[in-house]
């Protein structure tokens, strides 16, 4: 792949994403000040709803799409050093896979405890 289409593919996954995190945001606001639940068995129940679930974990690995795209540019364009630019990359690299994996754990773990 050329650099300008890895530009592009960049360009493309944070504004995809971004319109799946505004939209979703804006449902969860809503949803939480129109219908918040008053017991945790009332939030298990809404996040064993099938399409909330789904959205749900689709939201993350959606989120971190976002975000390893934005901290991969600002590393690309303000650190010029190389081995700093890896090692940066890749810490961030497992940070958020470990916070991806963290959150889908919290997710099914929500699901099955109801």
């Amino acid at each position: 792949m050329s650099r300008q289409a890895s530009g592009i593919m960049a360009w493309l996954i944070q504004r995809s994403t971004a319109v799946y995190l505004a939209l979703f945001s804006v449902y969860l606001v809503v949803y939480f000040i129109f219908n918040a639940p008053t017991r945790h068995a009332e939030l298990v129940a809404w996040v064993n709803q099938p399409w909330v679930a789904v959205a749900l974990m689709l939201f993350v690995p959606v989120v971190l799409a976002h975000a390893w795209v934005g901290i991969r540019n600002v590393l690309i364009d303000y650190v010029h050093q190389v081995v700093l630019r890896v090692t940066l990359m890749t810490l961030f690299g497992f940070v958020l896979v470990a916070s991806g994996l963290w959150a889908l754990k919290a997710i099914i773990t929500a699901g099955l405890g109801g």
